[in-house]
């Protein structure tokens, strides 16, 4: 029975590509040359790598909700479709024409929301809301925004991870973002900023929040707060992994797998931090309940 129902989705599924073909054909055109030339420029860096996983992130998000949205009764907003589409369609063309994805994504977002608009009305942009706004983190940031942040951040970090070190009595010096312990010297780059992981980290909070499906502001807007903190602290850790590891193995051990790795400890440990947040909020939530 239960491979009986799949068979059927899956045939209803398919009937609504057929229907759509020309649709999916057209936006399939608009979008895959702008992402393809993403993917082989402003994505191939290590420190813009997640604008691929939210986009992969987000056309699940869009899949996921299409029942709820064929569910809703067929509606045409014509006026907020129409403005959508004309201030989408300008934004795309100069955007794509120019090269500035700044502008092209947000276009592209337009457009989307304005076939929403047209087939569902706002019953249907409600269905979507979430997938709309989460398409935005795709945008690479402008260097204006980014490089006064990450000069910031590097200089925090490296203030944090010096006074940490040391506390502990470690033989550590600090010049600016440059960190001399013992007879090694080390720089901490653009990338270990942790603005990109602060984004990251802001995207899949945000992703978890709505699939958990918390009520309410009092418990959503503290955990949404407590990324940048949790993104730092994780960060810092990072920096002082590397640290210990240049300075009791060697600047070869410090700067191969280990750096590679130590990426992927701040992103975990930072997650599980926030799920550690959110359980002990709803543990607190629990009890004044109760």
């Amino acid at each position: 029975m239960m491979r009986a129902d799949a068979t059927s989705a899956l045939g209803e599924n398919m009937a609504r590509l057929r229907r759509h073909g020309l649709l999916v054909l057209g936006l399939l055109a608009l979008l895959l040359p702008g992402y393809w030339h993403l993917a082989t420029t402003v994505w191939s860096d290590d420190s813009q790598a997640h604008g691929a996983i939210v986009l992969l992130i987000t056309i699940w998000l869009f899949w996921r909700e299409q029942d709820r949205y064929i569910a809703v009764a067929a509606h045409c907003a014509t006026v907020p479709a129409l403005a959508s589409a004309l201030l989408g369609g300008l934004l795309f063309f100069v955007g794509r024409s120019q090269d500035i994805p700044l502008l092209e994504i947000p276009g592209q977002i337009a457009l989307v929301l304005a076939l929403i608009l047209y087939y569902r009305g706002w019953a249907g942009a409600r269905v979507y809301w979430f997938a709309l706004l989460f398409w935005l983190v795709v945008i690479p940031l402008p260097a204006v925004v980014v490089d006064p942040l990450t000069r910031s951040l590097k200089q925090d970090v490296s203030i944090l991870a010096e006074w940490l070190l040391y506390s502990a009595n470690y033989p550590i010096a600090r010049s600016g973002v440059i960190l001399n312990i013992g007879p090694y010297q080390l720089l901490v780059a653009d990338a270990c900023s942790g603005l990109n992981s602060i984004l990251a980290l802001m995207a899949m909070g945000a992703l978890y929040l709505y699939l958990a499906g918390h009520k309410g502001l009092k418990r959503n807007v503290p955990l949404l707060l407590a990324v940048v903190p949790i993104a730092v602290l994780a960060n810092v850790v990072r920096v002082v992994t590397l640290i210990l590891v240049t300075f009791y193995f060697g600047d070869a051990a410090g700067q191969g797998f280990v750096h590679e790795f130590a990426g992927l400890l701040l992103f975990s440990m930072a997650m599980v931090l926030f799920f550690l947040l959110d359980l002990l909020l709803g543990r607190i939530f629990e009890r004044r309940q109760g």
